[in-house]
């Protein structure tokens, strides 16, 4: 799947997000015509270098595989994107998503950064979570009730 900002997308999140890694993230999104997967692997390359991962594998879908069961179960974690898509202007509310993602990224052993966190954040709410979290279920698991 490949997913892409447009550049107003982008123009709207730079003016929301001024910190560093926000903006690292950002222009790594404006030189890759907002494509998000190509830019989660460039930072990530310059993070850990370049490693193989698998013929044929996206690296943002595996990193998102890892962290999936605790962005899509995380009750506390699943209600801020559904807040800030009710008021997408808001700065504190997307800073809040990228932390939140640090963390939990960090307590499942992915020590992602703030602009890579920044990336499958912005991924995420593209996309919609609701369809990130039915999307990337695995086979067999049960629907909550």
């Amino acid at each position: 799947m490949n997913t892409q900002l447009t550049a107003s997308e982008i123009q709207e999140i730079q003016q929301l997000l001024k910190d560093e890694p926000a903006q690292k993230a950002l222009s790594t999104l404006e030189q890759n015509n907002g494509n998000l997967e190509a830019s989660f692997d460039i930072l990530w390359q310059e993070q850990f270098g370049i490693q193989e991962y698998g013929k044929g594998k996206s690296l943002l879908q595996l990193v998102l595989d890892e962290i999936r069961a605790e962005i899509c179960g995380d009750e506390g974690l699943r209600g801020k994107p559904k807040e800030y898509t009710n008021n997408p202007g808001s700065a504190s509310l997307l800073n809040s998503i990228i932390g939140s993602l640090v963390t939990v990224a960090a307590l499942n052993g992915i020590p992602i950064d703030g602009a890579i966190a920044t990336i499958i954040v912005l991924y995420i709410l593209k996309i919609g979570l609701n369809v990130f979290c039915k999307y990337t279920k695995p086979e067999g698991e049960e629907e909550k009730k």
